[in-house]
C-alpha cells in the first residue's frame, strides 16, 4: 500500500498498479524464477512468475510492461493484447494488494540478459508450468481457458 496526503491533509492507503506480461513463443512460455533485488530476496523470491512490475514515473502501460520484460528477460517484445484485470484486493502473498494488468506478449528476440530480480529464466510448455507466485498460475490457468474457448478479452477481476 503506497500512503498518500492529499492537499486537505487527508491521508489514505493506496493500492499499487503494476503490469506483466505472459510472454508466448512457439506455444510456450517465458517464466522467471524470483530472485532478489539490492541483494536481498524479493517477494516470494524462489518460485517462477509472469514478468513485470510496477510501472515508472512517466510511462504509460505499453512503456511499463516493455520495460519490465526487458529488464527481467532481455526479451523485445509485440503484438501485446490486454488480458486481465486482476483488482481482486486479497491475492494470496501480497501484501501491497497491487492491481495488476496483465497482457498476452509475443516474443520477438532476446537482446539482453535478465537483471538480479529474476535468477533463471526458462520457457515452459502451458501444460508443464511449475508452482507460481502470488496468483500468476492463476493468469496462465485462464489463458490455457481462452485459447480453448476464445471469450472476449479483457478479463476484469
Amino acid at each position: 500500500m503506497i500512503t498518500c496526503f492529499f492537499e486537505n491533509n487527508n491521508k489514505a492507503f493506496l493500492r499499487h498498479v503494476t503490469v506483466n506480461a505472459m510472454v508466448i513463443k512457439n506455444n510456450q512460455i517465458l517464466l522467471g524464477l524470483r530472485g532478489t533485488l539490492n541483494g536481498k530476496p524479493i517477494s516470494e523470491s524462489g518460485k517462477w512468475g509472469l514478468l513485470g512490475g510496477f510501472f515508472n514515473h512517466g510511462e504509460n502501460l505499453i512503456q511499463a510492461v516493455k520495460r519490465e520484460v526487458l529488464e527481467e528477460s532481455g526479451w523485445e517484445i509485440n503484438n501485446l493484447k490486454l488480458f486481465r484485470i486482476n483488482d481482486n484486493p486479497n491475492r494470496p502473498h501480497e501484501d501491497r494488494q497491487n492491481v495488476d494488468i496483465i497482457f498476452i506478449a509475443n516474443a520477438v528476440k532476446q537482446t539482453g540478459v535478465s537483471d538480479e530480480e529474476v535468477s533463471k529464466l526458462q520457457w515452459f510448455d502451458l501444460d508443464k508450468i511449475p508452482e507460481m507466485a502470488f496468483d500468476h498460475g492463476d493468469s496462465v490457468e485462464l489463458y490455457k481457458k481462452y485459447l480453448k474457448e476464445k471469450f472476449p478479452l479483457p478479463v476484469l477481476g
